[in-house]
């Protein structure tokens, strides 16, 4: 008898299928949290890779934030400027409600808490900050405050 089976739970295709396998969780039953439980310390896990994608662009007139934020609804985003000129993106993507005679083949899709934070310029107008959200894209506009270019006089060298 092969050893190889006995890693694989719930085995539904081929063992020779990289794509098809459930690879076994020695810690499954364990009284502690675990990799495949989700939960660490009682807190869901926080998504920072996949969860908000985000550009930031200076034009000359803003700095302007874009983030992708498929499947959330604005009233799930929070925006904040905290500690003078930080902004703070931050939300949830909520887990669907699980029914107890569902089986789940796969979930890749993210969820759990994210957040993201940047340290504005000191040319940012943090108290004209502007934003929307649309088809899952979040745009933040920070507007800048005006710098006068110092007048240039072109010194004649003699010589």
């Amino acid at each position: 008898m092969s050893l190889i089976p006995s890693f694989f739970s719930n085995r539904r295709s081929n063992v020779f299928d990289p794509f098809s396998l459930d690879i076994w969780d020695p810690f499954k039953d364990f009284p502690f949290p675990s990799p495949s439980s989700g939960f660490f310390g009682g807190e869901p896990p926080v998504a920072f890779a996949n969860a908000a994608r985000i550009d930031w662009r200076e034009t000359p007139e803003a700095h302007v934030f874009k983030a992708d934020l498929p499947g959330i609804r604005k009233e799930e985003v929070k925006l904040e400027v905290e500690d003078d000129r930080v902004l703070q993106i931050s939300g949830e993507r909520n887990v669907e409600k699980e029914d107890k005679n569902d089986t789940w083949h796969r979930v890749e899709r993210s969820s759990g808490k994210f957040l993201r934070r940047f340290r504005l310029p000191e040319n940012a107008k943090v108290d004209h900050v502007k934003a929307s959200m649309e088809d899952g894209v979040l745009t933040v506009t920070v507007p800048k405050f005006e710098t006068k270019k110092p007048d240039v006089k072109a010194i004649e060298i003699s010589g």
